[in-house]
């Protein structure tokens, strides 16, 4: 992962704007703007990422080391729940 998209977890992170985790993202009741997915995830935690981005309507990013980004080993799952970082991250994580 690059690490202005680090950075960008960051902020969210300490805003208080990032949901860590696939069971802690199905019991987020706020609007959510961006699943971002570590790609070595297990295929039973893909669909249920695929069911949460149907859930919020949102877009999922694929990456890789998403545990080292966020700090939380085996993490497979963040949530952004801040518009204007969400978009930053989903522009600096597609390129």
């Amino acid at each position: 992962m690059q690490s202005k998209a680090q950075t960008y977890l960051g902020f969210c992170r300490r805003a208080g704007k990032l949901t860590l985790g696939v069971n802690a993202a199905r019991a987020v009741r706020e609007r959510v703007y961006l699943l971002v997915a570590d790609r070595t995830a297990s295929e039973n935690c893909k669909k249920e990422i695929a069911k949460l981005a149907r859930k919020f309507g949102c877009p999922v990013v694929w990456t890789q080391d998403l545990a080292q980004a966020v700090g939380k080993e085996a993490c497979k799952l963040a949530a952004v729940r801040e518009e204007h970082l969400a978009a930053a991250l989903c522009r600096e994580l597609e390129e």
